[in-house]
């Protein structure tokens, strides 16, 4: 039900691999992308260095924590989101977040989502997180050249609205399951921005829920990406394209996976685009949309 797609059909048979892209993302809206640009090392390189900063005593952690700025970047502890907004339960995993890096003198510093990372004292580790942060978002971007002429748009007509991105990066761990009632890894979501490109360690959790359907498990398969569509572009896609429901159950033993949200400009205006029918949404800034999810996730819970 979730196609494997091979990335290094992209330069050969473009066309192809675009409307096998835009077949998955109005059906599923899930797809495995075996062979992606982004070198292997670096893939690797980035789960050592996960490893290392959920390692990390809990008070450096905290001199780190998310809740130290308002632009969501650091570590954020066991229980500080709660992504299925339906529900009481808060989810389990851990994770470091990091946004696009700016200079020390960027006049953009203090914007909505435009502020300093926060580092942990790790060699190599802000080197392998930009360096990932740079390659993950090429490998998006030319993602978006596929479904730009799967929609029939010119392939470059996301690069001017991708090039200044609030696109994260998102380091995740998940503990193993204890069997307390409502145990979740990461509650019932779907995802915000434009795509995602996940990794992961193959330790099962992760399932999708397609409409109509029940949960099914999402199968691992070494060397690919498992890309989904966010809510941004299914709005921007006027419902053309589906995002999905996942979530990650409480899993067997630890889990690590390591996401990287693609996200347009902040001033990009999302709205319906051509060719994709009688628009279903008011045009909204693409800074406007994110802070309305993200203010969501992170609202406190009411006590069940």
């Amino acid at each position: 039900m979730i196609p494997v797609l091979d990335w290094s059909r992209a330069d050969t048979d473009p066309d192809a691999l675009a409307a096998e892209v835009g077949r998955a993302l109005r059906q599923t809206g899930f797809l495995l992308l075996a062979n992606p640009s982004v070198p292997a090392a670096l893939r690797a390189e980035v789960f050592a260095q996960a490893d290392a900063v959920f390692d990390l005593p809990d008070a450096e952690k905290r001199a780190i924590d998310i809740g130290n700025t308002p632009h969501f970047r650091g570590w954020a502890g066991p229980g500080t989101e709660s992504l299925d907004e339906t529900r009481p339960e808060i989810d389990t995993k851990q994770s470091f977040n990091i946004g696009l890096e700016l200079a020390p003198d960027d006049p953009r510093h203090g914007q909505p989502f435009r502020g300093p990372n926060q580092w942990p004292d790790l060699l190599g580790f802000r080197e392998t997180m930009l360096a990932y942060y740079a390659a993950a978002q090429a490998q998006g971007l030319a993602l978006l050249s596929l479904i730009a002429r799967d929609l029939g748009l010119p392939p470059d007509h996301f690069a001017p609205l991708f090039d200044q991105p609030l696109s994260a990066l998102r380091l995740l761990r998940y503990p193993p399951a204890t069997g307390a009632p409502g145990e979740i890894g990461a509650g019932a979501h779907t995802d915000y921005g434009a795509i995602t490109l996940l990794m992961t360690d193959g330790e099962p959790g992760l399932q999708v829920r397609p409409r109509g359907g029940d949960w099914i498990d999402v199968p691992h398969v070494p060397d690919a990406y498992v890309v989904n569509v966010g809510d941004c572009l299914m709005r921007w896609t006027n419902d053309t394209y589906v995002s999905t429901p996942h979530r990650v159950l409480p899993p067997a033993r630890p889990r690590r996976s390591v996401a990287f949200f693609v996200e347009a400009n902040p001033d990009a205006l999302v709205e319906a685009l051509p060719g994709t029918g009688t628009p279903r949404y008011a045009p909204i800034l693409a800074a406007d949309y994110l802070r309305s999810r993200l203010d969501a996730t992170y609202a406190p819970k009411a006590p069940a």
